[in-house]
Parts: C-alpha cells; sequence; structure tokens
C-alpha cells in the first residue's frame, strides 16, 4: 500500500507540473497582454495619444516584457514557495484578495455538490437494481435519462421561473442581499446554507444521472455472479448478502469517477453561476477572461485543475481501500 501511495503521489505531482504549463500556455494565448487594455483604460476620454513606447513602458512596469520561460518559472515559484499568484491589474490588487471568500465558497459548492450526487446516487441505484423491472425502476430510469437530457443551466431556469411565479420569491445567488457583504457570523453562515441547496442540486443534477444508471448496472451485474448465488445458497441474509458482495463492488466505478464529476462540475459552473448569480469563482472566471486579466484567470485555473488532479489521487486511494486486488495489481 506504500509503494501505491508514493507512486500515485509522485503521477499526482507530475500531473499537476503539466497542468501548469498548460495553464500558463492558456494566459499566453489571448491576443496582446493586459498592457494594451490597461493603456486604454487609463487614458481613455483624456484626448491622450497613447504611443507605443507608452504601451511598452507598461509593459516593462508590469513584467510582461520578460521572456515567456522566464515569466513561468517566476510565477510557478512565487505559488509554491510563498501562496503567491500575482497581481490582479484590472482591481490593482494580490490576485489572493480577488480570490479571497470566493475560493472557499466555491469550494464549500463543489463539497455539497459531490455529497448531494453520492448520498442520493449509491443507494437509488441499488434499489433501482434489486428492484429491477418494477415502477419505481422505470421511473428511475425516466428520471436519469432526463437528467442526462436536460442541461443544468435549463433547469436553473426552470426553478427560478417556477419559484418566482409561484411563491414570489428569489432564489439567486448564495447569500440574502443583506448578507452578502455582512461579516461572518452564524446568521450569516446559516443563510449560506438555506441558498446553497439550489445551485448545488443544479450542479449535482446531470452527474446524479449519470451515477444512478453507473450503480444500477454494476450492481446489475454483480449480482449475477456465482458468489452472491453461492452465498445466497449458504443461507446468508439478503441485506447482509447486497452490502457484503455486490453492493460494495458496484461503487468501485463512482469512486473511480470522482475527478470526472468534479471536472464535470468545474465545467458547468461558470453558465450556471451567471443564471443564478453567484459570487464565486466561476463568475470571477468570465469576468477576468472578459477584462484580459490573465493572473486573475491562471490562478482561477490552476486552483479548480489542482483540485481535480487531488480528487483523482483521492480516488485512487479509496479504491486500493475498498478492492484490495486493485493493490496487489498497482
Amino acid at each position: 500500500m506504500a509503494r501505491f501511495f508514493v507512486e500515485r503521489f509522485l503521477g499526482m505531482l507530475v500531473t499537476l507540473f503539466v497542468v501548469s504549463i498548460m495553464v500558463f500556455i492558456i494566459m499566453e494565448l489571448p491576443p496582446g497582454d493586459y498592457a494594451d487594455r490597461f493603456a486604454f483604460r487609463k487614458f481613455s476620454g483624456l484626448g491622450i495619444t497613447v504611443t507605443e513606447a507608452d504601451i511598452q513602458a507598461i509593459r516593462v512596469e508590469l513584467g510582461l516584457d520578460r521572456p515567456a520561460v522566464e515569466r513561468y518559472f517566476s510565477w510557478i515559484g512565487n505559488i509554491v514557495l510563498r501562496g503567491d499568484f500575482g497581481m490582479a491589474y484590472a482591481f490593482e490588487t494580490p490576485v489572493t484578495r480577488v480570490i479571497g471568500d470566493k475560493g472557499w465558497l466555491t469550494l464549500g459548492l463543489l463539497v455539497v455538490t459531490l455529497l448531494i450526487t453520492y448520498v442520493v446516487a449509491i443507494p437509488v441505484g441499488i434499489y433501482a437494481a434489486v428492484r429491477r423491472g418494477s415502477a419505481p425502476d422505470y421511473a428511475l430510469t425516466v428520471v436519469s435519462y432526463l437528467g442526462l437530457a436536460l442541461p443544468n443551466f435549463m433547469l436553473a431556469l426552470v426553478l427560478l421561473y417556477f419559484a418566482n411565479r409561484w411563491f414570489g420569491a428569489s432564489i439567486g445567488g448564495l447569500f440574502s442581499p443583506g448578507m452578502q457583504q455582512a461579516p461572518w457570523s452564524p446568521a450569516k453562515l446559516w443563510d449560506l446554507i438555506t441558498h446553497m441547496w439550489l445551485p448545488a442540486l443544479v450542479l449535482a443534477w446531470s452527474a446524479l444521472a449519470y451515477q444512478i444508471q453507473t450503480v444500477r448496472a454494476t450492481m446489475l451485474d454483480e449480482l449475477g455472479k456465482l458468489s452472491v448465488v453461492a452465498a445466497r445458497a449458504r443461507g446468508v441474509p439478503e441485506g447482509k448478502l447486497l452490502v457484503k458482495y455486490p453492493a460494495r463492488l458496484a461503487v468501485n466505478p463512482v469512486v473511480s469517477t470522482i475527478g470526472f464529476d468534479v471536472n464535470r462540475i468545474f465545467s458547468e459552473l461558470p453558465i450556471v453561476a451567471a443564471v443564478l448569480g453567484l459570487t464565486e469563482l466561476g463568475e470571477l472566471l468570465l469576468r477576468a477572461y472578459l477584462d484580459l486579466d490573465m493572473n486573475v484567470a491562471g490562478a482561477i485555473l490552476l486552483i479548480l485543475t489542482t483540485i481535480i488532479v487531488v480528487m483523482n489521487f483521492v480516488s485512487d486511494l479509496l479504491l486500493a481501500w475498498l478492492d484490495p486486488r486493485i493493490k496487489l495489481g498497482g
């Protein structure tokens, strides 16, 4: 197990290194750089003609004139050694301050979304497999296919419409208007909890539908194996038999796709955030791209991809714990 852990951990570090290079390349892709946008913002409407020399001076001031390789190692070195993501040019303040609570709100939203997905999908998928061919099984199949077909942002729009039409309530955002800028307190935390369930449910919609079908299919396959038939013939109680044999193995595909689910959630987050008015990293990422503030965009992309890579590492460890065959083969 120790060897398995070390191998996966080293693989995670290599992956993170490659990811950091890819994120930096993405930061370099937009035409021009922030010096052009900075000059436009600074001198627009003043009747001042901005020359190429002025833009070059801004570029030197911001450190954008250095070679890309030098800027990459300076950027990643500051992040790893000091937790410094650089300056947010559009806000003229450090990136860490701009991200602030939005990073923790995004992480909390991710955790709640994953909890909803797995707490519901695993028992429901097992129940559908055990009751195969029943009316609840067919109903769950229809609901899960609907979850795969209906985009998350469409579900968000439908919920917003009916909440306003039937209850006259606005369910957008993560806080009530009076709590948005209030300091953290038990009341603000409770306000966050009462608002977070809806975006978490919307983000969990497609992942939940997929995982229900995954657990159901795997459970049906395990129920037909000889080990289950033999245990049932020995008189093992049905509940104990289901938990000890097929249910335990049916969870393996779910555990192995945790990283995939996190990636799916982060991919859908910016659009859902725009629809529901969420103050988290997805909304900030869109703003950073529009402003060409690539330090902010790069920091958010690196944080999100790092979470995905780490969750893949965690899923590998969970699989090795659940299924000893993986450890022996690792």
